[in-house]
């Protein structure tokens, strides 16, 4: 093997492990939910964790990343641990938001992830703000909005677009588009056939699409694109091609999808598609079942530490809510 496939294969496998590492942590998180220890709800996004870990690989340490509900692999991707996301699905003192963010709102700021939001398409103009605040500030920083087809109807979805390209700013809007919005079919109640990057040209903007099941391909397109933003020629589309392993949350069956659609996609799972070129560049297989079972371990121990965690203080109810640490100002 020489030295540039190499690299090549040891990059690959790093992105991998980091996919397989979101999979085993949303899989704890829905055992946890089975369980009666995670309450309300979860949204996996297991078939999604290419997008996020291929777009995380070609961004800075400083850029800034919004998502959808569905976020759980976007913050682990951004450098959140299992242990503090899974913590805050059980509503425990250790977790990322000290319990008060759940499964819907996971964010850390210090590392980029500026938050999950319930809001569909509400987070695409508070992305535009963050990449204003950057190009005013000269920082040479980016800003990524994640989100899914159905977004894309959302009025939000367009004043973003536009004011990004108005202004010219240094903005990635990025559909994960998995067929669905929610129990509808995208395709059944919208005129383009790509609901995202069929509509980029309205707003003089390039329009993409990529596999979203393809690690590498996901990060070689969101590099490209996010450093023609930092060169200052403004804001791109990218429509990633994806599809969930479950149903809109764990509420839903899914029984609303094609069998023969589900076995399609799930021949294309990205955990897949990453080992079968780990295994073209000559990877043994004895390293991918090491790098499994890595992953394993990383994962019970998080487990294992988020039940043990203590719940939160009631003392802490209103800090981080209200710039002064209560709501006097109210009244």
């Amino acid at each position: 093997m020489g030295t540039q496939v190499r690299d090549q294969a040891q990059e690959l496998l790093t992105l991998y492990e980091r996919m397989a590492l979101v999979r085993r942590t949303e899989k704890a998180a829905h055992d946890l939910f089975l369980s009666g220890l995670v309450k309300g709800t979860t949204h996996l996004a297991a078939g999604h964790e290419a997008i996020a870990v291929g777009a995380s690989a070609a961004l800075r340490a400083d850029d800034y990343v919004f998502a959808t509900y569905r976020g759980h692999h976007h913050t682990l991707a951004r450098g959140a641990t299992p242990e503090e996301c899974l913590a805050e699905l059980m509503s425990r003192a250790t977790g990322l938001c000290r319990a008060k963010g759940g499964s819907m709102h996971l964010t850390k700021a210090a590392t980029g992830m500026l938050g999950s939001y319930a809001i569909v398409g509400a987070h695409l103009p508070m992305a535009v703000g963050a990449a204003w605040s950057a190009r005013l500030r000269g920082t040479g920083q980016i800003a990524v909005a994640f989100f899914g087809d159905g977004a894309t109807n959302i009025g939000a979805f367009h004043e973003a677009l536009n004011l990004a390209a108005v202004w010219k700013l240094p903005v990635l809007f990025v559909c994960e588009n998995n067929l669905y919005m929610e129990y509808t079919p995208i395709a059944d109640v919208t005129a383009v056939a790509r609901p995202a990057a069929d509509r980029a040209s309205a707003y003089g903007i390039p329009g993409e699409t990529v596999d979203g099941n393809d690690v590498v391909l996901v990060r070689e397109a969101v590099s490209r694109l996010a450093e023609r933003a930092r060169a200052g020629d403004g804001p791109a589309l990218l429509e990633a091609e994806t599809y969930r392993h479950f149903g809109h949350s764990r509420a839903d069956p899914a029984t609303y999808r094609p069998a023969e659609e589900v076995e399609r996609w799930l021949k294309h799972d990205p955990l897949d598609v990453a080992r079968g070129q780990l295994t073209e560049l000559g990877v043994p297989t004895e390293t991918l079942a090491q790098a499994d079972e890595r992953v394993r371990d990383v994962v019970q121990k998080a487990v294992d530490a988020a039940k043990a965690a203590p719940g939160p203080d009631p003392r802490e109810a209103l800090t981080d809510v209200w710039a002064d640490g209560g709501a006097a100002w109210r009244t």
